[in-house]
């Protein structure tokens, strides 16, 4: 339950967060605390609201940008996978390729170089 609540929360917030008037918002809100610093004499205090802000914001985000990067990549991987598996002449060995170990990725994109290079 928890992690559909994420999910949810996680794909709303990305969708809005992606948005131009979302950015148009964080532009007025950086033009406002940089019209605001002269009133308060770029105080240490005004500085510290800004960076706090940003803090919180980025270290927030950097979950939700995760979420929606792991969420995607499996999705495009399922994709490939039906790609492949309906080909009858794909070699079914690709559908597993992101449980192989970084040696044996290394080992299969040689072989792949070589037919593509043609040196059978």
């Amino acid at each position: 339950m928890r992690e559909t609540l994420f999910s949810n929360i996680a794909q709303k917030v990305s969708y809005h967060l992606g948005r131009a008037h979302t950015f148009v918002l964080a532009v007025v809100v950086v033009l406002v605390w940089g019209a605001i610093g002269p009133l308060c004499g770029f105080s240490d205090t005004w500085q510290l609201v800004i960076n706090t802000g940003t803090t919180i914001a980025t270290f927030l985000m950097i979950f939700v940008l995760q979420h929606t990067q792991n969420r995607d990549t499996i999705a495009i991987q399922l994709k490939l996978d039906e790609l492949i598996a309906s080909s009858a002449t794909a070699e079914n060995r690709m559908l597993d390729l992101e449980a192989l170990s970084e040696d044996d990725l290394r080992k299969l994109k040689a072989e792949f170089v070589t037919l593509a290079n043609g040196d059978s």
